[in-house]
């Protein structure tokens, strides 16, 4: 008997779930535990394995879709099992999250057009944006037309440009970062720093034990805003910014205050790494308590980090390269960059962001640990 495999609660509140890349085929024989499609969640790309071994009968969800946990992804059962007629037909022909979908009677279709394999969602798209349904090219699974099918066609792009419809990480960016500049009053303080005496292979490591050595002496930026209540925190797992190919993720380094410089430098090696070849777990992605960022690559004088969001402030360093400066009375030449803070203005106080900032910047010139 065909058995229906739901999106699982992957943990940290989950309630919905892009389905990134299925890892079978229709009619493909899935094993129990193998991997059997990718979820990109608001914090990584899962691999989630099927729960038990058969057929893959009907994907039921279409690469690139939405879902809320508990959405029937696949069904799985015997080769050539018919399927029950109150079978859930493929989200694409469902018209998932489609309030209209919901009303009674039928949509009226397109003037003119022939009936064709669409979604009422996609069919109500196309009257508004004047698009004949049955001059359109389909893309989805059995002929079928999507939204993103229609669009292209009311917004047919001049050679040289194109259309990419907003998902994966980058969805995932948008929202993030949308969120943090609606909600947070966001104030930037930059200052120059001299890392003439910071061992810089291990540059990142020392920020991150120079901004926890801070964090100390400044718990509010080691917080959050739930309410109308500051919840302090007293775990230092410090979020590090890292660019790859699919776009910006932030793994965290724990215990970054118990930790020497070493054993933090191996873990932003290895998390650095994991980000960049997409191998981390969704647990080393979350639960961070205040996140560093080195924009130094990018040139620039310097930047203004948008706050990672539910943390009150984030540390940036920017371009570090010799430059004449003025010690004792001489022009000498030194290692100076900038580190940029940002942080919410409802929780820290900008004299005590500067506090913090300038902590920061003299446990580097210093060296101190």
């Amino acid at each position: 008997m065909a058995r229906a495999f739901r999106l699982p609660d992957l943990g940290e509140g989950l309630t919905e779930g892009e389905v990134a890349r299925w890892l079978v085929s229709e009619g493909q024989h899935v094993e129990e535990d193998a991997p059997l499609v990718e979820i990109q969640t608001d914090k990584a790309t899962v691999d989630v394995p099927s729960p038990f071994s058969g057929t893959v009968l009907r994907i039921l969800v279409a690469e690139g879709q939405l879902v809320p946990v508990g959405t029937e992804l696949v069904l799985v059962g015997e080769p050539g099992e018919a399927l029950p007629e109150e079978s859930p037909r493929p989200l694409a022909d469902a018209g998932f999250g489609d309030s209209d979908s919901q009303a009674p009677g039928p949509k009226p279709p397109v003037p003119g057009s022939p009936r064709v394999s669409a979604t009422p969602l996609v069919r109500k798209v196309a009257q508004e944006l004047g698009v004949d349904l049955a001059a359109v090219v389909p893309t989805g699974t059995g002929g079928r037309v999507t939204e993103a099918d229609v669009r292209a066609a009311a917004g047919a792009a001049p050679p040289g440009e194109w259309r990419e419809r907003l998902h994966g990480v980058r969805r995932v960016i948008a929202e993030h970062m949308a969120r943090a500049h609606a909600e947070v009053p966001a104030v930037t303080w930059v200052e120059e720093c001299d890392f003439e005496n910071v061992h810089m292979p291990q540059l990142i490591a020392r920020v991150l034990k120079a901004c926890v050595a801070s964090l100390l002496e400044f718990p509010e930026l080691n917080a959050r805003l739930e309410g109308d209540e500051i919840l302090y925190l007293e775990r230092y797992d410090l979020g590090l910014a890292v660019q790859t190919d699919a776009g910006l993720v932030v793994p965290v380094v724990r215990d970054v205050d118990a930790k020497s410089v070493e054993e933090v430098h191996d873990d932003v090696v290895r998390l650095a790494d994991g980000a960049r070849s997409g191998t981390l777990r969704p647990e080393e992605l979350r639960g961070s308590t205040f996140t560093v960022t080195s924009a130094g690559k990018l040139a620039g004088l310097f930047q203004t980090p948008i706050v990672n969001y539910p943390e009150v402030a984030i540390l940036s360093v920017g371009r570090i390269e010799p430059r004449p400066v003025v010690r004792d009375g001489e022009i000498v030449v030194r290692r100076v960059g900038s580190i940029a803070l940002t942080f919410d203005h409802r929780v820290v106080d900008g004299a005590r962001a500067a506090g913090f900032g300038l902590a920061v910047i003299a446990r580097l010139q210093t060296g101190a640990e």
